[in-house]
């Protein structure tokens, strides 16, 4: 089974625990990530990530620190994988609960014949019961992998390649919009997703000693002219401008 690794900020013991509960039960071996703490980033360094004249076109928002963060930390669980040398792994972020022992299913994932469902990520969660999918194929007695028609939100945990680690490397910097939303637009990326249902995971408590992010983003509406009104006409402009070339590349595209 391919390895796995845990996105989490120091400060965030309890989640630290609980996920090493959930590992250690099914005894899945992980390694911590020490996620980067998007609050004490620079604008240097953000400068150097994060490309804020194509937010203002191309998404609904400017993006808060803590996304920024949260992009960081998953470029870092790719890398990982990439330096170990394996086929894959396992990215999970520390507020998941499993709803369903999760290593038989990692198991099946880490040697799955991709002859038949070709995948760079494998997705262990939806907010979806029920997405509409392209392709399916059964993955075990409960569950199915599926190639959703539309890529999921939310990073929660997921498998990747090590193909997939080295080229969302090479094509994720400089980013304007959040990590899960950016593998939505998979016709940019050149990347095929596939997804788990139904979900063996759940999200779990969002308490944290960091505050979350989307406490970080009303504040950051209060505080900045992007008000309301603005950031609802930005959101429908882009859910259309999305659904479009999602229908489109759905039908037309190769995948």
């Amino acid at each position: 089974m391919w390895h796995s690794y845990l996105i989490n900020l120091k400060k965030n013991k309890v989640r630290l625990e609980n996920s090493h509960q959930y590992f250690t039960a099914e005894n899945i071996p992980f390694t911590r990530i020490d996620a980067v703490n998007g609050w004490d980033l620079d604008e240097q360094r953000i400068s150097q990530v994060y490309d804020a004249d194509t937010a203002k076109i191309r998404y609904k928002y400017p993006l808060v620190k803590p996304e920024i963060g949260c992009y960081l930390s998953h470029l870092e669980a790719w890398q990982k994988i990439v330096d170990s040398g394996a086929d894959g792994g396992f990215v999970f972020e520390d507020d998941f609960i499993p709803l369903t022992p999760i290593a038989p299913i990692m198991e099946k994932l880490s040697s799955a014949d991709q002859s038949t469902l070709q995948w760079d990520i494998v997705k262990l969660f939806s907010l979806r019961e029920n997405p509409k999918y392209v392709t399916t194929t059964k993955l075990d007695e409960t569950h199915n992998l599926i190639i959703p028609y539309q890529v999921p939100t939310c990073l929660l945990g997921y498998g990747i390649t090590l193909k997939g680690a080295k080229h969302l490397i090479k094509t994720s910097v400089p980013f304007f919009r959040p990590v899960d939303e950016d593998h939505k637009f998979f016709w940019e990326k050149d990347l095929n997703i596939a997804l788990v249902t139904p979900s063996p995971l759940r999200v779990g408590d969002q308490q944290t000693q960091t505050g979350t992010i989307g406490g970080e983003r009303k504040n950051s509406d209060r505080n900045t002219s992007f008000n309301r009104i603005t950031r609802s006409f930005k959101s429908l402009i882009y859910q259309l401008d999305y659904k479009t070339r999602l229908h489109f590349h759905r039908k037309f595209g190769s995948k």
